[in-house]
């Protein structure tokens, strides 16, 4: 009997994705990785702990702007790789060369994002010049330096658009609210890094807000130690939205907050309000718990909390936004757009693995390794990288 072939196999080309065709996806961490809270830290010190007076009044300590020099570096790049008539999903470092900035991206910067303070903040990419397609070759090709590209949705998204396409907010159990105008409250996304590029600003709102996710711990393990326990009992569950495949469960169960593993091992959280209050439709039918009185007072301390410690920042158009999600929480305000014909506020997104093997976290997760790990990955879609929301 001749051998079946997928229908990856069949259809796609797979020289066009350097990288690996399939993101790992989400999944509920090992059981045996998974900590009782006695293990955790009293206190979590270092470099990733950090309060936005540390900031807020020294915009050199988490400000880049691109000086001429690495600006042209950038559009060489980006020239160079248009022409070469490379499809967006095949860019690497090798064919995306920035002898100079690249050094910084790929050491101080990557570790700063990583290990450190886990944000930055670059200014001055001439995306109104340069166009959306030439834009988003230079911002995807700088993410090559930081992290490998994963799917941020069920189309296979690495080049994501936070777009309002007026989908309706209220319906969580099926919206993902980056479609809408909705406020974001105080999340992390499915990978190790995300980005986002300011292409067109809205008429009002749509403002940035993060935070220290070790500072939080830290005021939360102070003031409600009883709130604390409760992010790290594994008894949460997170909606996948319908983004799943062939016999997947539509809900993860998991902690908000849980330990790497080996020595040493740091804090990681996991949240995102929507994803967990958007489960009524499993809870009140038996077929899951409902939040409990306790976990419905965490899911007000932490928002509340992270409002209360949060730097707050604004995009102009041009800008790039990199934080990491291990350690860092963020949150967007609602906004309105400016009347049309006018644009509507348009940010393009990266989200980006650091697998464990090129000093990333050490998760626990069976993909900890995996060069492309996290993200969302539906049956055999392929990774694309549209120019504008869809």
């Amino acid at each position: 009997m001749a051998a079946t072939t997928t229908l990856s196999e069949q259809k796609i080309d797979l020289a066009l994705f350097p990288d690996g065709l399939k993101t790992t996806g989400q999944h509920a961490p090992l059981p045996e990785f998974v900590q009782p809270f006695e293990k955790y830290p009293a206190e979590i010190t270092g470099r990733t702990v950090w309060k936005a007076e540390d900031y807020k009044d020294s915009p050199e300590k988490w400000v880049h702007r691109f000086t001429d020099a690495e600006v042209e570096e950038l559009s060489t790049a980006a020239d160079r790789f248009i022409e070469d008539g490379i499809p967006l999903t095949g860019i690497t470092q090798q064919n995306f060369p920035l002898p100079k900035l690249g050094v910084y991206l790929r050491t101080d910067l990557r570790d700063d994002l990583i290990n450190g303070k886990g944000f930055i903040l670059f200014k001055g990419l001439p995306v109104t010049e340069w166009g959306n397609h030439k834009s988003a070759v230079a911002y995807m090709g700088l993410g090559t330096y930081l992290g490998y590209f994963v799917s941020q949705n069920s189309r296979g998204h690495v080049l994501g658009h936070v777009k309002d396409l007026g989908e309706d907010a209220t319906q969580i159990d099926k919206v993902r609210i980056y479609r809408t105008n909705a406020r974001q409250f105080f999340h992390v996304d499915d990978s190790d890094l995300v980005g986002l590029l300011c292409i067109a600003r809205a008429l009002e709102g749509g403002e940035s807000d993060l935070v220290s996710s070790h500072h939080v711990y830290n005021t939360i393990a102070k003031e409600r130690p009883d709130v604390l326990k409760t992010l790290t009992t594994p008894n949460w569950y997170f909606d996948r939205k319908g983004e799943t495949s062939k016999g997947q469960e539509e809900y993860i169960k998991t902690s908000v907050l849980y330990l790497e593993r080996g020595e040493n091992p740091r804090v990681y959280t996991k949240w995102d309000p929507y994803f967990v209050r958007s489960l009524t439709r499993f809870s009140d039918q038996g077929i899951i718990p409902p939040l409990s009185s306790e976990q419905q007072e965490a899911l007000r301390v932490l928002e509340e909390t992270a409002q209360r410690l949060s730097l707050h920042m604004i995009l102009e158009v041009g800008d790039i936004q990199f934080l990491a999600n291990t350690h860092i929480l963020h949150a967007r305000t609602a906004y309105k757009d400016y009347a049309p014909p006018a644009p509507r506020r348009h940010l393009m997104r990266l989200w980006l693995a650091t697998p464990e093997g090129e000093g990333g976290w050490k998760l626990p997760y069976w993909d900890s390794e995996e060069k492309k790990r996290g993200g969302i990955q539906v049956d055999d879609q392929p990774p694309v990288a549209p120019l504008d929301a869809e």
